[in-house]
């Protein structure tokens, strides 16, 4: 068992994997809507790279959760990380045949996608399983805080600097990246299984379909899980909608160079850098429900400010405060879904749940694409004050489900 220095060694092999692929998420984060903006202006088009990402969690969270708890998770990733190489490395080939188009990188982003959805998903699901209750908030805080440093101090940085000598080098890097990180976790066995071992009447084998209906029903019927889920989903679909566009607006509103994209998506990760660090103190000196809930309202209020934005200047200290309260509160947010959820069902109630919040998300990216057709700055405006209203119905809420969440013993004899 992790002593409270160590989180142990089979969670530090999840964070080194976690290590390379952040730097080249890093790197694809910015080249490949640089590319995209290169390929087309329509902030439609542009709305669909980000609409194509976030699909896949609408069409195949739910089975690729029920898949995950069914197999070895280490499996799954080294599975997805394959995948991902292979669709990226095949963009960069076409980018040096000069083949590429939109519609080819969109293809890609949409399967890019879909391994995303299931190297999160079993990549998530082993943190239970590896973690004392006590060190989860602990254990995502570090993996957050790694990939904040590592994707956005190091990897758009280096994105930028090899897309100005040639278009294709990010996309060559990112392929062996994902290779590397699939040896990680390939090459050296995990002392702890990583299997769904069965502990009650929960976990009992049943038809892959059944375990499906199973997540969906359990997410339903447990009205903490469910009440967050709706108001996240609520919230992840404006949030898309503001900033499916946002490659477009930084370029053509605030007239920011692309070769300057690394330096601004650096600045920008000051701020989730540091709420990743102070997270876990955040967490003990308000309660993990008002911190929530505080982190919550002060990231929708520089959304819609954003749209205000006369320049760059004003621009990037908003997104510094929306990295800062989006980072603790995703950290806290897991640690709420760890805690509620038996860590045997949580690929597939992970999958559930991500398969409502993230899969409206498609939706509201491209409206906001078409909202664009009428101003860039549109999409921040509405998206940001709904955001904001929806914030302040469900305030009492999201604090009394987080400081339930911070008290509660995780279940694990439940009837289904």
């Amino acid at each position: 068992m992790a002593s409270k220095e160590s989180l142990g060694g089979d969670f530090n092999r999840i964070w080194s994997a976690s290590l390379v692929t952040n730097l080249v998420d890093g790197v694809l984060r910015l080249a490949a809507p640089l590319l995209g903006v290169t390929l087309t202006k329509d902030p439609v088009l542009i709305s669909l790279l980000t609409a194509f990402s976030l699909l896949p969690w609408l069409l195949f969270a739910i089975p690729i959760g029920a898949f995950v708890d069914r197999i070895d998770r280490g499996y799954a990733i080294v599975l997805g990380n394959i995948i991902r190489s292979i669709t990226v490395l095949a963009i960069a080939l076409t980018i040096t045949l000069d083949l590429i188009t939109i519609w080819i990188l969109l293809s890609a982003v949409f399967v890019f996608g879909a391994c995303e959805v299931l190297v999160d998903t079993a990549s998530q699901s082993t943190i239970p399983q590896l973690l004392k209750r006590e060190d989860l908030e602990r254990g995502n805080a570090r993996l957050q805080t790694s990939e904040v440093i590592v994707s956005q101090f190091l990897g758009t940085p280096v994105s930028g600097f090899l897309y100005a000598i040639a278009i294709a080098l990010p996309f060559y890097l990112s392929g062996f990246g994902f290779i590397v990180a699939a040896a990680i976790i390939a090459l050296v066995p995990f002392q702890s299984s990583l299997k769904a071992v069965p502990t009650s009447a929960l976990s009992v084998r049943k038809s892959f379909f059944a375990e499906i209906k199973f997540g969906i029903r359990y997410m339903y019927q447990d009205k903490r899980i469910f009440h967050i889920v709706v108001i996240t989903t609520s919230l992840g679909f404006f949030f898309s909608l503001s900033n499916a566009i946002a490659p477009l607006f930084i370029i053509e509103e605030l007239e920011v160079e692309p070769q300057y994209f690394g330096l601004l998506f650096a600045i920008q990760g000051v701020g989730a850098l540091v709420g990743s660090i102070v997270a876990p103190r955040v967490s003990r000196g308000l309660g993990r429900g008002r911190a929530l809930a505080y982190n919550l309202a002060l990231a929708s209020l520089p959304i819609f400010f954003i749209g205000l934005a006369p320049n760059v200047w004003v621009f990037l200290p908003l997104t510094i405060v929306i990295g800062f309260t989006i980072s603790i509160w995703n950290i806290l947010l897991m640690s709420l879904y760890q805690s509620f959820i038996p860590a045997e069902l949580f690929g597939r109630i992970h999958g559930a749940r991500r398969s409502i919040v993230w899969g409206l998300m498609p939706i509201g990216a491209v409206l906001g694409g078409f909202i664009a057709k009428g101003g860039l700055r549109l999409p921040f405006l509405i998206g940001g004050a709904l955001s904001i209203l929806i914030v302040a119905i469900s305030f009492k809420t999201i604090i009394r489900i987080g400081d339930e969440s911070a008290e509660i013993v995780p279940k694990n004899d439940l009837s289904p």
